[in-house]
């Protein structure tokens, strides 16, 4: 088996002392060497396959080199790109992240958490922000390093990597007033998400600015089965004849297309739906959904760079990174139906 490269050999190759080439290959000191050395030592690198020691580099300053991600549900689409956009931005710096899942349990959150902790991660990156988020909000009380991603925790001042939400509920709702659509249901996801009060919020102002007839219905979670549900009530009980429904995210959309086709109604011939998020496949759905399209890879990006920020210059500050988001125009949405047979 060939030998381990290391720093001493990568300075040999450049031509420079060992610190010299510690110092270019790291990020927090690579501007005291100058540009061509540096660029030298990066070249030796790549030639030698050198891969820093992260357990020595920890010995050394105290760091474990590790980063803790909690995750509410790993078997939602929208977080695996979310990880890997995390995992992207840490490995180059030498950091790995331990990914461990809540079920979108408070009490197993804690746990986790209180396990991270004493295995000294140096920072976290939380997805599973609500209002009311006790974990985040003791983490800041404990000069816990943290980042939010995706959701955020209203009233814990964590920086967040979020997408624009508010602008893609207004897409949806102006795409579907272009098409006639004048009656408009919005399911949203459960009440204490940031992410549900957000698109909620917009879809209220979209519809008033539109001058629309817009009615907001409550799902008790991000599911297929809780989307399919409300859409049952909308359908049979609550005596708002929809035209089309802009959902919370793509899995309750797809409660919606299950209910529509159990009361025998077709999208978008009768009803246009709208999701949020774009999930992998939403586009070989029957019909291919209309969605809004978030960067999730992105979101994981900007958000380990927010959280090797805050420990690379050792200060907690408060900053909201949003991200573009876009309308995905597929076959699900379509000109407005009359006459609606409701039950």
């Amino acid at each position: 088996m060939t030998p381990r490269a290391t720093i001493a050999d990568v300075a040999r190759v450049a031509g420079v002392h060992p610190g010299t080439a510690s110092r270019a290959l790291n990020r927090k000191t690579e501007g005291q060497v100058n540009t061509e050395t540096a660029g030298r030592v990066r070249a030796a690198a790549k030639q030698l396959g050198y891969i820093p020691n992260s357990i020595a580099r920890g010995l050394r300053t105290s760091s474990s080199m590790t980063i803790g991600v909690i995750i509410p549900d790993l078997t939602n689409p929208i977080f695996p790109p979310i990880v890997r956009g995390i995992d992207s931005h840490l490995a180059p710096h030498g950091y790995s992240a331990v990914i461990v899942n809540t079920d979108g349990s408070d009490a197993t959150e804690r746990l986790v958490f209180e396990s991270l902790v004493q295995r000294q991660v140096d920072g976290f990156i939380f997805a599973t922000g609500h209002s009311g988020h006790s974990i985040a909000g003791e983490a800041y009380e404990r000069g816990i390093r943290a980042v939010m991603v995706n959701r955020d925790s209203r009233g814990v001042p964590f920086p967040a990597a979020v997408g624009d939400d508010a602008h893609g509920i207004r897409q949806s709702v102006e795409h579907l007033h272009q098409l006639g659509h004048r009656r408009i249901a919005h399911i949203a996801g459960p009440p204490t998400f940031s992410t549900s009060q957000v698109r909620a919020e917009a879809f209220v102002a979209a519809c008033a600015d539109l001058r629309i007839q817009g009615e907001v219905f409550r799902a008790p979670a991000y599911s297929v089965e809780a989307g399919q549900t409300v859409m049952d009530a909308v359908l049979e009980q609550s005596g708002f004849p929809a035209t089309a429904v802009v959902a919370g995210n793509d899995l309750l959309a797809l409660g919606v297309y299950h209910s529509l086709r159990m009361h025998g109604l077709r999208c978008p011939d009768d009803v246009s739906v709208i999701g949020f998020n774009d999930m992998p496949f939403a586009g070989d759905f029957q019909p291919p959904m209309t969605t809004v399209r978030t960067p999730h890879f992105e979101l994981g990006v900007e958000s380990a760079r927010l959280l090797l920020n805050q420990i690379e210059n050792s200060v907690l500050t408060a900053l909201r990174v949003v991200l573009p988001v876009d309308l995905i125009v597929r076959a699900s949405t379509g000109p407005a139906a009359e006459n609606i047979a409701f039950s």
